[in-house]
């Protein structure tokens, strides 16, 4: 172009940026702006009106940044009088971002005395909002209100949709009452802060009252409404909305419908939501992922998936990151890691990999799935980590049994530098009511209660959770009676503490007291579970009855798979095992393993060999459950001295892929969590071993004789006592006993149910060191004192 290499008059390069805002061709402003500087030099300030078109190039070329740098090169002294050029630098970055940039313009006017304009402050206050900027829009407020414009309509919808914005819904509602004059962009903007942050009901009656002061209602005053009744789930509301904007012919565009799709999805009313998303003849990228979500929402994935796919064949849409994590959490739902891997691939495909969104929601899938080390890999290949991350993959952890490694997350979580929130206390506190790790828990409340998540009950129900599983009923008592609104999740987690604490009494009186309450909490069938099983580890049969009976016929609660299974496994334990397998027979549904497993783990108790075999036949042909059902036959065999038979058991679980779980005993020392397996090869200390020997040497100075019927091998009975002198509780209390200071209570916790022998060699030991002792196994706590455990052998 030849005015690379001559100098033309201003009016040339005048019509030049003409054609070039014409054609939104920034290559235009870049040469201009070389024959400035290489032609002009010095006198550039003679330049302004070429620099007002560069201006107006770059924003329409939505290029803000460049038009803020051309606006800086204009001479203060003639900068102050170009307020319609920074007014339109400001809107196009509130628009568009930098939304930071925006508010930093606007302190630039203010120190060069540009002139502020009425047209200068919604666009300020739509950038604040953006940023939840609270104290500059506070000042710009205030300034308002200095230059006489809090009467201006423009002005004071901006105001308001601010405040709303930012949650302050009175003083929003103050300026509203207070605005001689409104529209209804004005009464949109309050229905729409009302809808993010209040009820459906305040948000209708607004509509009444936009309607009664006259004021037209448009199709966005229905997409600001339909958040709040979707959020409530209100169906009738819904459609009654959906009605109105039907019977005054209001043209339904893409947002309005996606807000009632949307709206029609979250109150299962799917069938709605496809009719309208079929009816839409334009389709963008938001509307497909609003029909997506309604679909994972409603548990429809594969009508998810099918979507998806239809979106990718025929819509030309390139997916965003919001529709990714919503078919993710889809597969999550499904337990589908295979469609998961896939997603996961795609996105790595689209370049997606690196959002955080999308990361969080990948380890979230996989840490669902069971797959906790494709998790683990997602979380170290991810460059930026957030609670969100941690909080996800911490209850993955605790769902797969590996609570362990949620606690060593936490503690990377926290040498990070990262803050943790509500949801990864969530996530930290189950791990520590599975590893019974009470400083660990003690420490998370007292995190709690400084952050103020103890507000929320979901935590206080946590809690109470925690404390009930580490033994400590007491202080779990005090967290439920702390609870300003108790749901019925808090009643069940306290009866369930109870009940697996040897309890049965204080559970049954808590069941009475949360019926006799006021808070409208009725019990559900989970509160009947708990209970029953409370029955169950005191041994209450008559009570358990008469809860079972009282289910249906008092509480309108049916009973279900869960509950024949409390009352089999209490029939069971107290020797009704007859009544306990005609219970099972009356049950209107097919039993499964599981529930003949617990009549199997009872006739092992009382040794009823013959009812075992039958009982194990039905196992076999309702499919093994797990190896337990195994185990248990097999150790009733040796029981027996069947050895035959217990090896035929053994050869039938490897034939069918099954293995026996190794048991380990954890113990919390000084806030470390460490993990004892049985046996002499362990590889623990010398002293761990010594301990074990001594303290055995002298409970058999108190009388204790090794219980070998325990030790399910065709061994000597001298070999069957070194196998059980080194089980992993032995080893775990021994430890206890060294490095668990003054008379503290030793607390060790177990994977399968404690061992009979463990059991009453603990009772010795309480007595030998003058310490409580506390064991929890998969079923119950056992708290030794003196000599005796409370559950008086009932186990």
């Amino acid at each position: 172009m030849l005015i690379k290499d001559h100098v033309f008059p201003i009016n040339h390069y005048l019509r030049i940026l003409d054609g070039g805002i014409a054609s939104k061709s920034l290559k235009v402003g870049g040469i201009i702006l070389q024959c400035l500087f290489k032609f002009i030099g010095d006198s550039i300030g003679t330049t302004t009106p070429v620099f007002n078109k560069l201006i107006h190039l770059y924003i329409s070329c939505h290029r803000p940044r460049f038009a803020h740098r051309i606006f800086r090169l204009i001479p203060i002294q003639q900068r102050k009088w170009e307020s319609i050029l920074c007014n339109k630098i400001i809107r196009e970055y509130a628009r568009h971002g930098p939304f930071q940039n925006a508010v930093d313009l606007y302190g630039e006017m203010l120190v060069d005395g540009v002139l502020s304009t009425k047209y200068t402050y919604p666009y300020v206050l739509k950038a604040c909002s953006a940023l939840q900027d609270v104290e500059t829009g506070l000042k710009v407020h205030a300034r308002v209100e200095k230059l006489n414009l809090k009467d201006d309509v423009f002005v004071c919808t901006a105001l308001i949709d601010f405040y709303v914005k930012c949650g302050f819904l009175l003083m929003a509602q103050e300026l509203f009452d207070e605005m001689p004059e409104k529209d209804t962009v004005t009464w949109n903007a309050l229905i729409s802060g009302v809808s993010l942050h209040g009820t459906c009901f305040e948000v209708i009656k607004l509509l009444s009252e936009m309607q009664h002061c006259g004021e037209k209602v448009n199709s966005s005053t229905l997409a600001a409404i339909l958040p709040a009744i979707a959020s409530e789930c209100r169906l009738q509301e819904g459609k009654a909305i959906h009605g109105f904007g039907l019977r005054r012919c209001f043209h339904f565009d893409e947002v309005t419908a996606t807000c009632l799709l949307d709206m029609y999805g979250k109150c299962g009313k799917l069938t709605y939501a496809m009719k309208i998303f079929e009816a839409l003849h334009s389709k963008n990228e938001i509307t497909w992922s609003a029909v997506i979500g309604a679909c994972v929402t409603q548990n429809a994935i594969f009508e998810a998936l099918d979507l998806f796919r239809r979106m990718m064949r025929y819509a030309d849409l390139c997916p965003s990151p919001i529709m990714i994590s919503t078919l993710l959490r889809g597969c999550a739902k499904l337990n589908c890691l295979n469609v998961g891997y896939q997603l996961h691939c795609y996105t790595m495909k689209l370049g997606l990999g690196s959002d955080l969104m999308v990361a969080n929601t990948t380890l979230s899938l996989y840490a669902k799935c069971g797959s906790v080390r494709d998790a683990m890999r997602v979380l170290y290949g991810m460059q930026v980590i957030d609670s969100v991350s941690c909080s996800a993959i911490m209850s993955g952890c605790v769902q797969n049994g590996s609570a362990d490694e949620a606690l060593r997350i936490f503690r990377r979580m926290l040498f990070l530098g990262l803050k943790p929130e509500l949801p990864t206390m969530m996530g930290f506190l189950p791990a520590c009511s599975y590893l019974s790790a009470l400083q660990h828990g003690v420490c998370g409340h007292a995190y709690c209660v400084v952050h103020g998540f103890t507000s929320d009950v979901s935590i206080c129900n946590a809690l109470v959770d925690m404390y009930s599983k580490c033994g400590n009923t007491d202080v779990a008592r005090l967290v439920f009676d702390g609870i300003s609104r108790k749901d019925v999740v808090s009643w069940n987690a306290m009866i369930l503490g109870y009940g697996i604490n040897g309890l049965g009494n204080e559970a049954i009186s808590l069941f009475e007291a949360m019926n006799a309450s006021s808070g409208g909490v009725k019990p559900d069938g989970v509160t009947f579970v708990a209970l029953l099983s409370a029955c169950s580890h005191s041994g209450l049969v008559a009570e358990g009855r008469r809860f079972f009976r009282a289910m249906a016929r008092e509480f309108d609660v049916a009973p279900k798979t869960d509950h024949y299974f409390c009352m089999a496994d209490l029939l069971g334990r107290t020797g009704f095992l007859s009544e306990a397998r005609d219970l099972i027979g009356s049950m209107p549904f097919e039993p499964d393993a599981h529930m003949w497993n617990a009549l199997l783990a009872s006739c092992r108790i009382h040794r009823d060999v013959e009812m075992a075999e039958e009982v194990s036949g039905r196992i076999l042909s309702a499919g093994p459950a797990g190896t337990g059902n195994f185990v248990l036959l097999h150790n009733l065999y040796t029981t027996a001295e069947r050895w035959k038979d217990a090896a035929a058991v053994r050869v039938r679980q490897r034939e069918m892929g099954f293995r026996k779980r190794p048991g380990c005993s954890w113990i919390e020392v000084s806030g470390t969590v460490h993990g004892f397996v049985g046996g002499r090869s362990g590889g623990y200390p010398p002293e761990i071993y010594a301990e074990v020997e001594r303290l055995s040497r002298e409970m058999k100075g108190l009388g204790y004789r090794a219980e070998c019927g325990y030790v399910y091998q065709d061994v000597e009975e001298e070999e069957k006592e070194g196998t059980l002198l080194y089980h992993g509780e032995k080893l775990a209390v021994a430890f206890g006993v060294l490095r668990v200071g003054g008379d503290k209570r030793i607390v060790v916790s177990k994977n399968l149910r404690v061992c009979g022998d463990c059991h009453e060699a603990i009772k010795y030991v309480t007595v030998i060191t003058k310490r409580e002792i506390s064991v929890r196994d998969t079923t119950r706590f056992h708290h030794f004192k003196d000599g005796v455990c409370n559950c008086g052998d009932f186990w």
